[in-house]
């Protein structure tokens, strides 16, 4: 299983997690810590979410905007 997921797969498997509120996230990822925490990986165009390192920084006060 690899650590990586596009968003539309991270919410596919992730039901706690929408669309919109991913996207939120990602674009608050300066001032949130998400950034900081490496669980966002750009490729080109394409996002990617580093799972463990989200759940991380879920678990450690991440963001309470969902």
């Amino acid at each position: 299983m690899s650590n990586y997921a596009t968003i539309k797969q991270f919410i596919e498997h992730h039901k706690a997690f929408n669309h919109g509120g991913m996207r939120h996230l990602i674009f608050h990822e300066e001032t949130n810590g998400l950034k900081e925490s490496g669980a966002i990986i750009r490729v080109g165009r394409k996002i990617l979410i580093n799972e463990p390192k989200f759940f991380s920084w879920l678990e450690n006060g991440g963001s309470s905007c969902l």
